[in-house]
């Protein structure tokens, strides 16, 4: 059976953008348990009162499906096994299994470590012998083994017997620098199973240097090997690790291997998500598998073809891996994206001629630079809006920012005033702001939140600026995207587009209310203010 181990909680923070608190760790490491991965490496218990303070927490948590692991490295060569810090720091961690690593390239070993050969492989076993007395598994991570085996072959081998000999259960090859291409990893990992014997365990461990990591690891798995490491959305050092996010649908999927259970699998997309918001990092949408883009269709002929049958231009069932099919609206949309688009949001298009007329405007707007593409929530209003079915609740009047700098020591006051219309009732508000976008927004939401209290249970999520024309300078066009967010967690995106970066900012926001309105199932519709829309 093929096991998947999971080093996000260690290797993945190696990343320079990534920085994970020790109750942080315990939350991925819960998610990660109950999607069904075999083994967590939560860190390195010698290293630092971080990973210290998340082994002491972990205890308190049972896990259902995983075995965490402490990491480390061998001793050092004047350390007794039993007295070196590191390895009893492992042994204090109380984990059942630890996984340590050792120089498998000579080069290493003479220029970093300043032993001899010999040396090497005596700390080496060493190490693992005493960890195996405390532990249920003992793997051994060969460190840089690839680029160790093309420089001195015999050596590189002589580390993994060395490791054998001290009871390592899993011997794992490491691509530490990434550089190895996979047709050159299989072809080792050959030799390394003609040598040792083919029922010795062997672990993967590839870094993304090369762009191959993920394709050296299942590669990897054709040739024998029944561990994988990796990382949730590919974290670590320079390029990243292996990513399991796109290891495990083609193992499971694609290869056939049992590795998680089919109702976990369609749960990865939110791993995936889960995991980059505690990291704080933006989710990538062009991710395989789990992106928000892996099955968004854009081109007219290509959603023509999906409508008839998904496989025409999908490579498995989106929800197999939690994600759904999209279809985006562009320039390059025919008809059938705007049929597809409305069944999706339950839409009525009215007539054949509007739905013409819809097409013709998205066109047009597009090619004055809107996009709907991330602005899906101004596409289904725009829809709304050519087919005469909303009303507005509010109508704009009016808004007025300021912008006054007094000192040179300190920020600029920025104070936006607007006027709208609700029912007959003329509401006139001023609020100052962090910036003159940040004011306009609070002075609409202060207008309106006294007719629609819901309106502060929604957030701006996002704040995005394109500049579509830069040989026009301070003249530029400039396209806004704005996502918003309720307290449900619901996100939806809206679009501007302006010379001027409050008015493509206004239009945008006025777009994230009234969507929030007319999806909350009012009869009434809102108002847009920007004569394109009218």
């Amino acid at each position: 059976m093929i096991k998947i181990y999971d080093t996000t909680l260690r290797d993945g923070t190696q990343a320079e953008d990534i920085s994970l608190l020790a109750d942080d760790k315990v939350r991925i490491a819960r998610r990660l348990d109950d999607f069904g991965i075999h083994y967590i490496e939560g860190g390195w218990p010698g290293s630092n009162p971080k990973d210290f303070s998340f082994f002491n927490k972990i205890k308190e948590v049972k896990l259902k499906n995983a075995r965490v692991t402490a990491f480390g490295s061998t001793r050092k060569l004047e350390n007794q096994a039993e007295y070196d810090l590191n390895l009893k720091a492992i042994v204090e961690s109380g984990v059942q299994v630890a996984t340590i690593f050792g120089k498998a390239w000579d080069f290493h070993v003479l220029n970093a470590l300043h032993i001899t050969l010999a040396e090497n492989l005596l700390v080496i076993e060493d190490s693992l012998a005493f960890l195996k007395q405390y532990m249920a598994e003992v793997f051994y991570d060969a460190e840089h083994f690839f680029d160790g085996f093309k420089n001195n072959r015999e050596y590189a081998l002589a580390t993994l017997k060395a490791a054998q000999q001290g009871g390592a259960h899993c011997l794992v090859l490491c691509d530490t620098n990434g550089g190895t291409l996979p047709d050159e990893i299989t072809a080792i990992i050959d030799t390394v199973r003609q040598v040792l014997g083919k029922d010795v365990p062997l672990g993967i461990h590839v870094h993304n240097d090369s762009e191959t990591a993920v394709a050296s690891s299942l590669l990897a798995v054709r040739h024998g090997v029944t561990q994988v490491q990796g990382t949730i959305n590919g974290f670590g050092e320079r390029c990243g690790n292996a990513n399991l996010t796109s290891i495990i649908p083609n193992l499971q999927i694609k290869m056939g291997y049992n590795i998680i259970n089919p109702e976990k699998l369609s749960q990865l997309a939110s791993l995936s998500r889960y995991v980059d918001e505690i990291a704080n990092k933006r989710h990538s949408r062009h991710m395989p598998f789990v992106g928000r883009s892996a099955f968004a269709h854009k081109g007219g002929i290509h959603v023509s073809a999906v409508q008839k049958d998904p496989q025409t231009y999908e490579h498995i069932d989106p929800e197999a891996v939690g994600n759904k099919r999209r279809v985006l609206v562009s320039d390059l949309s025919g008809r059938s994206n705007i049929v597809y688009k409305a069944r999706e949001y339950d839409l009525d298009l009215g007539s054949q001629e509007d739905t013409e007329e819809i097409l013709r405007r998205i066109k047009d707007l597009e090619e004055k630079g809107f996009q709907f593409e991330g602005a899906e929530a101004s596409f289904e209003l725009l829809v709304k809006k050519t087919t005469g079915s909303y009303k507005p609740i509010f109508t704009f009047m009016g808004f007025r920012v300021m912008v006054n700098k007094f000192r040179h020591d300190r920020p600029p006051l920025t104070e936006a005033t607007v006027m709208i219309e609700v029912g007959g009732v003329i509401e006139h508000t001023a609020s100052v702001g962090e910036g003159p976008v940040d004011a306009l927004n609070r002075a609409l939401r202060k207008a309106l939140e006294k007719f629609y209290p819901e309106l502060k249970k929604v957030k701006l999520e996002d704040y995005k600026v394109r500049i579509l024309s830069s040989d026009k300078g301070t003249s530029s066009v400039t396209r806004v995207l704005i996502e918003s967010k309720d307290d449900q967690g619901n996100k939806w995106g809206t679009v501007g587009v302006s010379t001027n970066i409050i008015e493509a900012s206004w239009q945008a926001l006025v777009d994230g209310i009234e969507y929030k309105y007319m999806r909350k199932g009012s009869d009434d519709a809102i108002s847009h203010s920007h004569p394109d829309y009218q």
